[in-house]
């Protein structure tokens, strides 16, 4: 499913403007980003955690020249599913899977 198709769902489904809906999914990610960006994490009660991860400074291997690199410690936007949500995924798809 794309931004659009999530935005014209929604607006079908409340009544709301497709232009309004667009406007405030985008807001949404505007404030998720830069909130990740300034380091904190963001909680959705029942959907989930948009959480920065630390990676930590390591030694990779470039194979075409045969060297070592050093990876200096870096900071990753990750995901994590809240408990009631990956459960309601998991039905579903058994539910679509035996139909």
């Amino acid at each position: 499913m794309t931004k659009a198709e999530i935005i014209a769902e929604i607006a079908s489904k409340t009544g709301i403007e497709k232009v309004d809906v667009q406007e405030t999914v985008e807001a949404f990610f505007k404030v998720v980003k830069s909130s990740m960006v300034s380091g904190e994490n963001v909680y959705v009660r029942g959907f989930g955690s948009f959480v920065v991860k630390k990676r930590a400074k390591k030694t990779a291997r470039n194979i075409s020249k045969n060297t070592a690199i050093i990876i200096p410690e870096h900071f990753v936007p990750s995901f994590k599913p809240a408990k009631v949500f990956v459960d309601k995924v998991k039905i579903g798809n058994k539910n679509s899977i035996n139909a």
